[in-house]
């Protein structure tokens, strides 16, 4: 969304009459009227006070790119090619678009809210307006399709790393894509090849979607939070969290096409939400006991018959009573 000046005005929360508005914009009291009610259809609530004018309800946390690209300077600036949208229907379908024509090595799409918003196996992901963090990633990889053993676990360590650069601990993860926080999901990643490999290469779009000032989805099937919620004196803005995510993922991508998974195997295991839990597919498959990931990235359960390798493609795990 881009920078509002009437937003700007009524971002301290008080009570602006519609008089002084139209002054300090240089418009009429009707313009300033038509303004109020364009800025609510995009789902920022103004109140209206008879007699007295308008004073601004919603948390206010909007993107905005530039400030996003200045927090990336001297860190990946140079690599990185930021898009930040009001809609979309996919943040992951727009990098799709946007990847032939972009010579960024990492193209980068932000938006305030997704049309089509979709987690992992085509699953629908909650996605209202100016919540939540909902960017995705074009991501070149050496190596062809064997390097990407793990990809999805090492950009869940990003996220742990950019929460931890902003002062926050305690983040958990969930095999294979999952982001945890008191036993419950505030975050996803679903990663998706990009055409055939080419030359040695092959192109992924990494998407993430972060909770960050979400407080109620009736449209969620699970226990799930926030990092507001979770976090809630830490004064979360979505531009801090959207570079910080961004400066790491350049990082870690760089140290990922250096030594693979195993780089990272030891920081996902302390983070491993189903370590040392009774564990069994949804299917009724196999059952076990969590004893982390393998080399490639693959979960690790403790049976009976001895200990089994689990590969993300195959199945989904969930915590037995």
């Amino acid at each position: 969304m881009k920078p509002n000046p009437l937003l700007d005005l009524l971002s301290d929360h008080r009570i602006h009459s519609g008089e002084s508005l139209a002054k300090q914009l240089g418009v009429s009291r009707t313009a300033v009227w038509k303004q109020i009610r364009k800025v609510e259809a995009e789902g920022i609530e103004i109140k209206t006070i008879r007699g007295q004018g308008y004073q601004l309800v919603t948390a206010l946390d909007l993107l905005d790119r530039q400030k996003i690209v200045a927090k990336l300077v001297g860190a990946c600036s140079d690599e990185v090619d930021v898009v930040v949208l009001k809609e979309v229907d996919s943040t992951n379908a727009e990098v799709a678009r946007r990847l032939s024509g972009s010579e960024a090595a990492m193209p980068v799409v932000l938006a305030d809210a997704q049309t089509e918003g979709r987690g992992r196996r085509g699953r629908n992901w909650s996605s209202p307006k100016g919540q939540n963090l909902y960017m995705s990633m074009g991501l070149t990889l050496r190596g062809g399709f064997e390097g990407l053993s793990g990809l999805s676990l090492v950009l869940g360590v990003a996220v742990v790393r950019a929460l931890g650069a902003l002062g926050v601990t305690g983040a958990g993860l969930k095999w294979p894509n999952d982001l945890y926080a008191g036993g419950k999901k505030f975050g996803g990643i679903l990663v998706e090849i990009q055409g055939e490999l080419q030359e040695g290469q092959v192109q992924v779009i990494a998407g993430l979607g972060i909770n960050v000032h979400m407080t109620a989805a009736d449209d969620v099937d699970q226990p799930w939070t926030s990092l507001a919620k979770h976090w809630p004196d830490h004064g979360w803005v979505r531009n801090d969290l959207a570079a910080s995510v961004i400066v790491e993922v350049a990082k870690v991508m760089e140290q990922f096409q250096r030594g693979g998974f195993s780089e990272f195997r030891d920081e996902w295991q302390r983070r491993d939400i189903f370590h040392g839990q009774p564990l069994a597919a949804k299917d009724g498959a196999l059952a076990g006991i969590g004893a982390g990931v393998d080399a490639g990235g693959n979960y690790l359960l403790d049976t009976d018959d001895g200990q089994l390798s689990v590969m993300a493609g195959d199945i989904s795990l969930r915590v037995t009573e």
